[in-house]
């Protein structure tokens, strides 16, 4: 076995390695300088940001995009704290972060250094696993053993800190194993045989693709298993592009369609939650098939429920030899909604309103966004309809707050996509309220030459709160916004570019522009205040 020796930085930085992290995410603190000096001395890129939520945000990106560790690290106290909602958005989103937190030092514990505090209460709550190292050399294999626990589906946040002497302290001959494969648990057998019997014998099946088929490299196996089959896909979060657009059993119009009349609905990696009507579909019945068998619905009683590696489990659908019923008349029908569908959101797509409504912004944004475009929604109505109107055309190209809903991600996310794709097209699609949270941290992007897209949909209210609050109350408050802010004059003063668009036939060319700048670019849309998101789902 090899050993090495170094201080507490060197072996975790180290351990982490072995999973494919060269890269650290920061906010610069005294407590965690001995893992900026591993990462000088072993070519590990440090990118550092000015609000810690970002740098837990920018790896929870890596660790979606790249499906393995991202890492945030974190100075002690309030370097921790801020970085709370990042690592409460990588719990629900099964993302596997990991963060490294500084400690004041133990053997002072109680005596009131800077910033001294237990930080394990206040994360354990939203992360897998959360310790505090207080041995140098064990610092390399209790790191190891932390990313693994990431990894392992289902895939989650860690938390490690290390008191100041820990991390500081030299260590020599240290133990240092390769870095072990990720335990996947096998489904059982006869659930999986329940699950695909159900789908074959159905006459009107539908299977739901969420974000656990894409961090499970299950894309391919979701692929064949369907069209064995024959039956028809949606998608949700990082599922999206998983079949592409132009698959003849991809869909995304005929959602109300396929719901309201299928008779078996296969969700595949997602939970069945709020944007899934909780799993309700009428006289459906549910297979849930999940990564673990923590995911499993608790509300709702699944016919078939396999619970496993999602290849394993797929690969077993796609090659089902028994009977497969014909579920051609259904694929047609649902076809003919989808292209209804498609139809009525064209007027939308090209409005020419002024204001300008946002179906008109993503109108002109299809026209320009390559096909393996990262696109990242971080705002409410301006982003929901982005999921409605774009369409990845490959899987692993969208990313968005999840169920979680937090905002404030969109310049962390294009830290960690821009990281990861430097010749992609990226596109942050940002409501103006979603801009108070983070746009400060487009100074980081500036100064570390990663150039992204912004696109602001500037209506000047919070239009998610603002419109539900009128028609329960017949008014609203706390709910407006400065209208006719110049976000792009913020940008323009961070050392970035761009420009205000008020007319719609002036989007095209300021997309143009904003793409080929090379530089962090804002467009700041003013949209329609009164335009609001036709939602229809639950949300509690």
């Amino acid at each position: 076995m090899t050993q090495i020796d170094g201080h507490g930085g060197d072996l975790a930085l180290a351990a982490l390695r072995g999973f494919g992290v060269e890269e650290l995410f920061t906010l610069s603190g005294a407590h965690v300088f001995p893992l900026y000096d591993a990462a000088h001395k072993n070519g590990v890129r440090i990118v550092d940001v000015r609000h810690e939520q970002s740098a837990v945000f920018a790896a929870e990106a890596v660790a979606k995009l790249q499906r393995r560790p991202g890492l945030a690290v974190l100075t002690a106290g309030p370097g921790v704290t801020n970085g709370v909602s990042g690592l409460t958005s990588a719990s629900f989103n099964g993302a596997p972060v990991v963060v490294i937190g500084g400690r004041a030092p133990q053997f002072r514990w109680g005596s009131g250094s800077l910033q001294e505090m237990d930080h394990l209460p206040i994360v354990r709550a939203v992360t897998k696993h959360a310790e505090t190292i207080f041995a140098t050399d064990e610092v390399y294999s209790r790191m190891q053993a932390a990313a693994l626990a990431a990894l392992t589906p289902h895939r989650g946040p860690v938390f490690v800190d290390l008191p100041l002497e820990v991390v500081f302290s030299q260590a020599d001959g240290v133990d240092a194993a390769p870095a072990p494969a990720v335990p996947h648990e096998e489904a059982d057998p006869d659930e999986v045989a329940r699950a695909v019997r159900l789908l074959a014998a159905a006459q009107r099946p539908v299977i739901v693709a969420g974000s656990d088929v894409w961090a499970g490299h299950a894309t391919a196996a979701l692929r064949e298993a369907a069209e064995a089959l024959r039956v028809p896909v949606f998608a949700n979060g990082m599922g999206r592009g998983t079949l592409p657009p132009s698959h003849a059993l991809a869909f995304s119009r005929a959602r109300k369609a396929a719901f309201g009349g299928a008779d078996v609905i296969a969700v595949v990696g997602t939970p069945l939650d709020f944007r899934l009507g909780f799993g309700d579909f009428g006289g459906a019945q549910v297979v849930h098939v999940t990564d673990a068998p923590s995911q499993r619905a608790g509300h709702v009683t699944p016919a078939a429920a396999p619970s496993g590696d999602l290849r394993a489990i797929l690969a077993a659908f796609a090659s089902y030899t028994g009977l497969v019923a014909d579920h051609e008349e259904w694929i047609e029908a649902l076809r003919a909604a989808e292209d209804a569908g498609r139809a009525r959101e064209q007027q939308a797509l090209e409005a020419d309103t002024d204001p300008i409504k946002p179906s008109r912004v993503y109108g002109e944004l299809r026209k320009v966004l390559a096909e393996d475009a990262v696109t990242i929604g971080d705002g409410g109505d301006f982003v929901s309809y982005a999921g409605k109107y774009l369409e990845p055309s490959q899987p692993g190209t969208w990313l968005d707050p999840g169920p979680y809903g937090c905002l404030g991600t969109g310049m962390g996310y294009a830290m960690g996509a821009r990281v990861t794709y430097p010749d992609r097209q990226i596109c942050v699609l940002m409501g103006d309220g979603a801009a108070g949270f983070s746009l400060m941290d487009v100074e980081s992007l500036v100064r570390q030459q990663l150039p992204v897209v912004i696109v602001v949909g500037n209506n000047g209210i919070w239009g998610l709160e603002k419109h539900p609050m009128r028609n329960i109350y017949g008014y609203d408050v706390a709910a407006d916004l400065q209208p006719g802010l110049r976000y792009d004059d913020v940008v323009k003063a961070l050392g970035g570019a761009g420009e205000t668009v008020e007319k719609p036939g002036d989007l095209a060319g300021a997309f143009d522009r904003a793409f080929a700048s090379g530089v962090p670019y804002l467009v700041n849309v003013l949209t329609d205040p009164e335009d609001a998101y036709p939602r229809s789902s639950n949300l509690a």
